[in-house]
């Protein structure tokens, strides 16, 4: 987003046209920037054959997967219901990493069914799968390094107490049941965490996975994960993704080189990718002062963004009605009866009831986790490409609320 004299314009289109055409809330993604993103990350990883396989979770509008499909992405799905959200939007079933964690069985045999790349983190169904499929299907096996990374158990994935993949000290038990069972494990695959912000997290992880590499003979790829940190508000650390590239690559060919073969290197952004091609606006529905706050109540909240309430996550907000006013400290909460507060404590332009507030780093798990809690409905979604705005998703009516609802006659 960028201010210039006539005020904030956001792909090339000013931001009061954006929530005049389409209304607020609405969420607003930068198509070149998404672009621009995956093939930054992409370049910092060359010398080896790199490949990205998108976090949908992030962001799934199938739009945005469109984008990244043509880019030349690969996907990282949790779920089959993302998965086929992939296979609509033209990725190739074997561009589709499928990672769930504890679901049913007939789940993964579906994902098999739809021949997608199946990533199994539990040695019970590695056992099941084995029995099922033996070596007729491949597949790859996550490994929890016990690693904590980013400094929160919120978003550290990694760790000993983590839900998420078979100890990496459990490594000869898989190799006893990939043995008696002849199972074709195909990769390795780690994930930590987010807000990484130097190699040595991503190393100390891939010096354990080239360990664990040793019992298995027909990898053809290894997946270290994401976690890339991006800027939220000025003077954040953010991470160096050329510098880890270089570290990384170097270690990789180091390792492939010592296995014998050359294998994929892979890694699943999701933010990096989209958080800053993103802002939610709102509309400011009161300003209201008590004897200790002056709150800006807005037509939003942890429904449509709950990143703040559930990682205590920061999001710069920016009044973009009027830039040229005086700045005064603000709470920005939400219409939600609960304590939704968007933001604590923000220096803002003058806010007035009527104005809108642009709240940026949206992109990621903003839409994806919004929700109908007090039965509101979700926002609508515009995409802006070549400084053109469309709309990518209709914003919700009572009658989306109540479609899957059925009335019956009460006695």
């Amino acid at each position: 987003m960028k201010l210039t004299n006539h005020g904030y314009t956001f792909g090339g289109v000013p931001v009061t046209e954006l929530s005049k055409n389409f209304g607020t809330p609405l969420y607003v993604y930068n198509a070149d920037v998404i672009r621009k993103n995956y093939h930054t990350l992409k370049n910092a990883f060359s010398g080896v054959d790199v490949h990205l396989k998108y976090a949908c979770k992030a962001l799934t509008n199938i739009n945005v997967l469109k984008i990244l499909q043509q880019e030349g992405a690969g996907l990282d799905t949790v779920s089959i219901q993302e998965a086929k959200m992939g296979l609509r939007a033209g990725f190739q079933p074997n561009d589709i990493l499928y990672t769930p964690n504890c679901v049913s069985f007939e789940e993964i045999q579906e994902a098999v069914s739809l021949g997608l790349i199946i990533n199994i983190d539990e040695l019970s169904t590695l056992e099941r799968f084995g029995n099922e499929y033996g070596g007729s299907v491949p597949c790859c096996i996550r490994l929890n390094p016990h690693i904590m990374a980013g400094g929160n158990s919120h978003i550290s994935v990694g760790h000993i107490d983590s839900k998420f993949g078979i100890s990496i000290y459990q490594v000869p038990h898989i190799k006893r049941i990939v043995d008696n069972l002849g199972i074709h494990v195909n990769g390795l695959h780690m994930h930590t965490g987010s807000d990484i912000l130097d190699a040595d997290v991503f190393l100390r992880g891939a010096s354990l996975l080239y360990e664990a590499a040793k019992s298995f003979e027909k990898l053809e790829f290894m997946d270290f994960g994401s976690g890339f940190k991006v800027k939220y508000k000025e003077g954040d650390i953010t991470t160096d993704v050329n510098d880890i590239g270089q570290q990384i690559v170097d270690s990789f060919k180091k390792f492939c080189l010592e296995y014998g073969k050359e294998l994929q290197l892979w890694f699943e952004p999701g933010k990096y990718i989209v958080s800053n091609a993103g802002h939610l606006l709102v509309d400011v529905n009161v300003v209201k002062q008590t004897t200790s706050t002056v709150f800006a109540g807005v037509n939003s909240g942890q429904n449509h963004l709950l990143r703040p309430m559930m990682y205590d996550a920061y999001h710069h907000i920016t009044n973009v009605s009027n830039h040229t006013g005086v700045e005064r400290i603000y709470s920005i909460v939400g219409y939600i009866c609960e304590s939704d507060t968007l933001g604590y404590d923000r220096k803002l332009n003058e806010v007035r009831v009527g104005d809108i507030l642009a709240i940026s780093n949206a992109g990621a798990y903003g839409f994806s986790m919004s929700s109908n809690y007090n039965s509101r409905f979700r926002p609508a979604e515009v995409l802006i490409q070549n400084q053109k705005a469309v709309l990518i998703r209709k914003r919700e009516t009572l009658d989306d609320l109540l479609q899957n609802q059925i009335e019956v006659d009460l006695v």
